[in-house]
């Protein structure tokens, strides 16, 4: 979806750039990608060099290219093809074969930051097919250039502050993912398979979401169901029933345009059975002592393990 130029992370970039004299920053993982030039890609085979100076190029698949026109922020987006009739290697290739051009075009070979220890944070569309990139691709970049250092570390630490236009779009993720929580509790019943709750919300926030208030292309939902006793986060939805007058506890998250979010709930068809009220003050009761204990640069696992011993202390030992 277009979206007008978020500024402040081009010159956030150019800065830490200068920090570290660096020639260009090339990406390929899907989130680093969308981060840069807001082009989600669809398959994970695309790549940007963002110089030092003048404007990123991205190199994409041809069946995406016209949509990379529409909606990246920079103006140099070059295709590639997937099949190629007289190149029988893959298409990582022949995208790693634009990034190079580019480099040797730009002149910058001198000092240049790769992702080396990354693979991605979120996914490419195609969320069941992962790209691997083969150690030929890195070491093309060393051939390249005189200096090649780590992207991933610069890369996670601008990301860590977000721009107001990402707060904006994480914000609609959580609309839709609130959504498809309203559309469940209106809709769920005892005796339907947890699959079948779990499907049910997919399905709504996928039609709601494509074209959500028309800021969104693309938006999918991945949701964990279970119901009564049959709770255990961590593993996955089964047929088992939705229980009536226990909670049935959703996990549902929710991707907008490469921006994520993540929401747990229960939902109750009918009346909590007082077992529950019980646990409900229970887990109060250790959440207060939590409290207790914490105070400036307390140790994190001091207040873990408070908590974990008063759930061991009240009979639900060896919980996550």
């Amino acid at each position: 979806m277009p979206y007008p130029l978020d500024r402040e992370k081009w010159t956030r970039l150019h800065r830490v750039m200068d920090e570290k004299d660096l020639d260009a920053v090339i990406v390929r993982a899907p989130d680093n990608v969308l981060y840069l030039t807001n082009y989600w890609t669809m398959k994970g085979y695309e790549i940007v060099v963002f110089p030092r100076e003048g404007e990123p190029m991205l190199a994409v698949l041809e069946p995406q290219f016209r949509e990379a026109q529409r909606t990246a922020w920079n103006k140099d987006v070059r295709e590639y093809k997937f099949y190629h009739p007289s190149d029988p290697r893959p298409p990582t290739a022949r995208s790693l074969d634009v990034a190079l051009d580019f480099l040797r075009e730009k002149k910058l070979t001198n000092r240049i930051a790769v992702e080396l220890n990354q693979g991605s944070q979120i996914c490419d569309r195609m969320v069941g097919e992962p790209t691997g990139f083969t150690q030929g691709y890195f070491d093309a970049f060393r051939s390249a250039a005189k200096e090649v250092i780590d992207a991933a570390p610069l890369l996670a630490e601008l990301r860590g502050i977000k721009t107001p236009q990402e707060i904006e779009r994480m914000r609609i993720a959580n609309d839709l993912a609130a959504i498809g929580m309203a559309y469940a509790r209106k809709n769920i019943r005892p005796g339907m398979k947890e699959s079948e709750v779990a499907a049910m919300i997919e399905g709504h926030i996928h039609e709601v979401g494509v074209g959500y208030q028309g800021k969104v292309a693309m938006a999918r939902a991945f949701t964990l169901v279970w119901s009564g006793k049959g709770i255990a986060t961590f593993t996955a939805t089964s047929d088992r029933p939705v229980q009536q007058n226990e909670p049935t506890l959703v996990e549902i998250w929710v991707c907008a345009d490469g921006y994520w979010t993540d929401l747990t709930k229960n939902i109750c068809p009918g009346t909590l059975t007082p077992e529950y009220n019980r646990l409900l003050e229970l887990l109060l009761k250790i959440f207060k002592e939590a409290i207790g204990v914490v105070r400036d640069g307390a140790p994190l696992g001091e207040i873990d393990r408070v908590i974990r011993a008063s759930i061991d202390e009240a009979g639900y030992k060896g919980q996550p």
